[in-house]
């Protein structure tokens, strides 16, 4: 089987880069082990939300001579400010093609609320999420926090006691509430099966949509907004907001517990729109091991595919980091299996010596967490000291960053996802 381009791992990097290669006429094949780290995902993005000293970013653009001072291994510091700053806005017109109903904007972050009632600054949310800017107030100053009886990953007195804690939430009143849907008792008999996957599948199938609709209205009141865990609308939002218009009331929802349904949504809609465009996925199948030409990759063989090598002009490794496999750890080493690559090496880390994996403090980042390959300006990954000239490498299986603590996980996937993408077009071009 051969094609233009390979690329291992479905996530956001991998679909990004999928799909804009694909709209190019350019032959892709996606390697697809299974679910993504998008599937437990808040379904907001982040680009840059900490500086490793702490300080908080609002700005990218303004905060991006701090970050390669501090931090000169980061992929955003490799690529360069402008190749990250048009990346970004690329995708953000990506975003609204897709229909992905993102909000926000690259020139400043703004604020979500979580789950616990937190306040985290992001890049992009979705619009049915509850989100005020870095200085403002919630819109609204009478809110019903509504739980479903029996679902124990959204705690509305918890999300509520740590919502009041906020000066943009000071001006409220918050209540809380419960919402029965009898439709749903056949799941609370089995806990296991009482999540937001499996609610959402029930209430967008076998539900009397107006008994819902006039639940939700008593259960709210004489409140103005209400914040539900985002349980409602599997593939995509159109059964949230047909609730929104049918209640007249401001419904906001909330991620809840992994599997998060918020961001499964937005993998169900890259993975559509490349598979419309003519993309090949290779569903549960897995990339074991590859084989060299000089330098360049020549092969692939998979799980599925172990006597019928895969071949293509380009690789790209987009496997994700120790949550996926992209990364594995052992006793003596942290290592990239697929392709052997290097992995970076940092004053705090080493990938040979356990000791430096970690910080003594549990609560302290993890040097770890910064662990991935070694790459350059084109995203091309190094492999024993030399750029490999057909492979990339995109998202968080590329090292020298800690995407929890910098808060910048989405946005290294999509500009890296992107600058492949455009390198690759650029050399079709010139065959």
């Amino acid at each position: 089987m051969n094609f233009d381009v390979v690329i291992i791992g479905a996530g956001i990097a991998g679909l990004t880069c999928g799909l804009t290669l694909q709209e190019k006429g350019v032959r892709c094949a996606i390697i697809n082990n299974g679910q993504a780290a998008l599937d437990f995902s808040s379904g907001s993005m982040d680009l840059l939300s900490r500086l490793p000293n702490g300080s908080t970013v609002d700005s990218f653009a303004q905060s991006y001579a701090a970050l390669a001072q501090q931090s000169p291994n980061h992929p955003y510091v490799i690529l360069g400010k402008d190749v990250v700053l048009d990346k970004i806005q690329q995708f953000e017109t990506l975003a609204k093609s897709l229909n992905l109903s993102l909000v926000g904007s690259s020139d400043k972050n703004h604020k979500r609320v979580t789950a616990l009632g937190g306040l985290r600054g992001t890049w992009l949310s979705p619009n049915s999420v509850p989100t005020v800017s870095l200085e403002g107030k919630f819109p609204h100053d009478n809110i019903v926090l509504l739980g479903i009886e029996g679902y124990h990953d959204f705690q509305p007195q918890l999300l509520a006691d740590n919502l009041k804690q906020n000066p943009q939430f000071a001006h409220c009143e918050i209540t809380t509430n419960f919402l029965h849907i009898p439709e749903l008792d056949h799941l609370r008999q089995n806990s296991r099966e009482f999540r937001s996957v499996n609610i959402a599948q029930v209430l967008e199938y076998k539900l009397s949509f107006n008994n819902l609709v006039d639940e939700i209205k008593q259960a709210v009141g004489n409140a103005k907004a209400a914040f539900l865990p985002a349980c409602f609308g599997l593939d995509d939002q159109s059964f949230f907001e047909s609730l929104k218009q049918a209640t007249g009331i401001e419904l906001y929802e909330l991620p809840t517990l992994p599997p998060s349904l918020l961001g499964i949504r937005q993998h169900r809609q890259l993975r559509h729109r490349f598979e419309k465009l003519g993309g090949v996925m290779f569903n549960g199948d897995r990339a074991l091991r590859s084989e060299f030409e000089g330098n360049k990759v020549a092969r692939i063989f998979t799980q599925l595919h172990l006597e019928n090598a895969v071949t293509a002009k380009y690789f790209v490794l987009a496997s994700g980091g120790f949550f996926s496999n992209g990364l594995v750890s052992e006793f003596e080493e942290i290592y990239e299996p697929l392709f052997r690559s290097d992995i970076v090496k940092t004053e705090r880390f080493n990938a040979t010596d356990r000791f430096s994996w970690i910080s003594k403090r549990f609560a302290d980042p993890q040097p770890y967490q910064s662990a991935g390959v070694v790459i350059n300006a084109e995203c091309q990954v190094q492999k024993n000291g030399n750029n490999v000239e057909n492979l990339f490498a995109i998202g968080a299986v590329i090292g020298g960053y800690n995407g929890i603590e910098l808060g910048c996980g989405s946005g290294v996937a999509v500009t890296t996802a992107l600058k492949v993408a455009d390198n690759i077009i650029a050399k079709e071009s010139r065959n």
